[in-house]
């Protein structure tokens, strides 16, 4: 059989020997480091650190390992999670009417190269109940009609909570979801939830951005994925990039280019946080790549 294998992240106020003694610690507990990262902020003067390790040693069990490591990160003051490095977390897909996003991540899943479970596909409308069923993945029609009022979207929201809690989701990723969470969501949902939206935020809001870029005349165009807040698209960025592009291309032409980036930047952000690479330093992100 092979070793167990895990991976620890931690933070805390930067201090001196916080590598020596974590590396100190696994070397005792019969574990041998496979990666290791770590990252000194002198703004926030907090440290990170992630360690993908094996334990080696059958005398040390998992319970002991955390039960010890929990005592270490007590005297260093850590803020630490110790995760099974081969578990495929839960991932809960919502969409609204536009699918390229949805289409990518469940190739991306499909083919081994995102390596998460999808137990559930929520949307508010019902375009896209025959692509979840290809991949035999349930889909729940959740829907909010225009202008409802706040307790029909609060019962909505309470629906959605109540998917999260029955299949366990670890993440849920607003792949083009075009309903504004309330605050009791966000909350609930926080350092859980990744959103992608376009880059010309707040430049050009509303209806056809890639019409208002096109008019505008933009040479980059590009897509942010970020946490979810209550603070609308202006969440701990994770994740972005960019496409040139000129005075010969169309708003149709952006527009497939900026989904084309939107797919890329949302799953590299999903990939590096199910591969717990993903730290959060106040209003910005530690990405371990």
């Amino acid at each position: 059989m092979s070793n167990p294998e895990y991976i620890l992240t931690l933070s805390c106020l930067d201090q001196r020997g916080i590598v020596h003694r974590v590396s100190g610690f696994l070397a005792d507990h019969g574990c041998n480091i496979i990666d290791s990262a770590q990252f000194g902020d002198s703004e926030s003067q907090l440290f990170f650190m992630r360690v993908h390790f094996a334990r080696e040693d059958s005398t040390i069990n998992d319970d002991l390992l955390r039960a010890d490591f929990g005592l270490l990160a007590e005297d260093m003051q850590l803020s630490w999670e110790m995760r099974d490095a081969h578990y495929k977390p839960r991932v809960m897909l919502m969409v609204s009417r536009i699918g390229h996003c949805l289409n990518d991540l469940l190739f991306r899943y499909k083919s081994g190269l995102l390596p998460v479970e999808i137990p559930a596909i929520v949307s508010n409308h019902m375009d896209f109940y025959q692509l979840a069923a290809s991949y035999n993945i349930p889909f729940h029609h959740l829907p909010l009609a225009t202008g409802a009022p706040l307790e029909d979207k609060l019962a909505q929201e309470a629906k959605i909570i109540e998917l999260i809690k029955t299949h366990k989701i670890d993440l849920v990723v607003l792949a083009r979801y075009m309903q504004i969470l309330s605050p009791g969501l966000c909350e609930a949902l926080k350092g859980k939830a990744i959103n992608i939206h376009h880059s010309f935020l707040p430049s050009f809001k509303g209806a056809k951005p890639y019409a208002q870029a096109h008019h505008r005349g933009v040479k980059l165009i590009g897509a942010t994925a970020h946490f979810v807040t209550g603070d609308l698209d202006e969440g701990p960025i994770i994740e972005q990039d960019v496409e040139r592009v000129d005075h010969s291309m169309d708003a149709e032409t952006l527009s497939a280019i900026g989904r084309d980036v939107e797919c890329v930047v949302l799953a590299r952000a999903v990939k590096w946080f199910v591969e717990h690479r993903v730290l959060q330093n106040g209003h910005k992100t530690v990405v371990f790549k």
